[in-house]
């Protein structure tokens, strides 16, 4: 009756093979250590020693492989931020009303979200529609106007104690911000408007002596 020829496991090889390798213990040690026969320890060290060049190739293949992709990606992400960066260049120091206007709802590169995010608006300010002055607002407004061009120094308080006697009650704030709104502004003289700026140019006064020696003619 035949002998059934012993099998062992890939990692029972390699656990044998590693200890060879290490050189810590003779191959008769490895052998009677692990019940195998030394030539069977031997055979196991050669055979991991010759794939053990081939796995570091792979491994660098892959590496190599790794970094290409994560290269690729950066240089997407950097070419998207200079797109993003050109656009917003154009787009900044702008008023509210016209950061709305600037918005492109079908740029390919920049979505909606970001560019309301890059221009600093709100994406809920996007849809929003101001609404009308009032019937009662706009006739306050046309009085305002009326009133204005009679005097145009009248400024926010003396246009509020007018108001009453045209039988109109308003507090401040609302005639503040319907000025505002309509660019009205009192005209006034300001504080030392005569004082020349630092550094302006000073001309000389060519009359001084004509005007003497005329007065003495006569």
């Amino acid at each position: 009756m035949s002998k059934q020829r012993k099998t062992y496991s890939v990692d029972f090889k390699a656990k044998v093979a590693i200890a060879a390798i290490k050189g810590q213990q003779t191959v008769n040690e490895i052998a009677s250590t692990y019940g195998v026969h030394p030539n069977q320890v031997m055979t196991w060290k050669k055979q991991a020693l010759a794939v053990l060049p081939d796995t570091f190739s792979i491994r660098r293949e892959r590496d190599a492989h790794f970094d290409e992709e994560l290269k690729s990606q950066l240089y997407q992400q950097i070419g998207q931020l200079k797109v993003e960066l050109d656009w917003l260049k154009k787009k900044l120091d702008s008023p509210l009303e016209f950061k709305r206007l600037l918005v492109e709802p079908n740029h390919q590169r920049i979505s909606l979200r970001r560019q309301c995010e890059l221009l600093g608006l709100h994406r809920s300010g996007l849809y929003y529609e101001p609404q009308a002055e009032s019937a009662w607002n706009l006739e306050l407004m046309r009085l305002l106007d009326e009133q204005y061009t009679r005097t145009p120094f009248y400024g926010v308080r003396r246009m509020t104690a007018w108001l009453p006697a045209q039988g109109w009650q308003v507090n401040e704030k609302r005639v503040r911000r319907l000025l505002r709104k309509m660019g009205l502004l009192a005209i006034y003289q300001r504080p030392h408007l005569s004082q020349s700026a630092q550094g302006a140019q000073v001309y000389p006064y060519l009359l001084r002596g004509v005007e003497i020696e005329r007065i003495n003619q006569v």
